[in-house]
């Protein structure tokens, strides 16, 4: 579980918030007016991340324009972080 904190109150304690992700293990969200924003998380968690492998440029655009519209029974950490697409095609109203 990750802890939140508000982007202003962020600024203020970046240091500590560091210190929190370094020494503590912990991972770190940012939010502003409630959504997240960013996330902290160690170099190791990233380099972690970064191994899983990123898709390539084709399957991102493909995936993209797959999406026909917004589902309304998106999976909850969907909902959480506010991810969301919609395809117009080529002539957007």
């Amino acid at each position: 579980m990750a802890y939140e904190i508000p982007v202003t109150q962020a600024r203020a304690e970046l240091a500590e918030l560091i210190n929190r992700v370094v020494y503590g293990g912990e991972r770190v969200v940012v939010t502003r007016h409630g959504k997240p924003l960013v996330a902290l998380v160690s170099a190791a968690d990233l380099e972690r991340l970064e191994a899983l492998g990123e898709p390539g440029e084709e399957q991102v655009i493909g995936s993209v324009a797959a999406v026909r519209e917004v589902a309304p029974a998106a999976a909850p950490e969907h909902r959480r972080f506010g991810i969301v697409a919609e395809h117009r095609g080529p002539n957007p109203s």
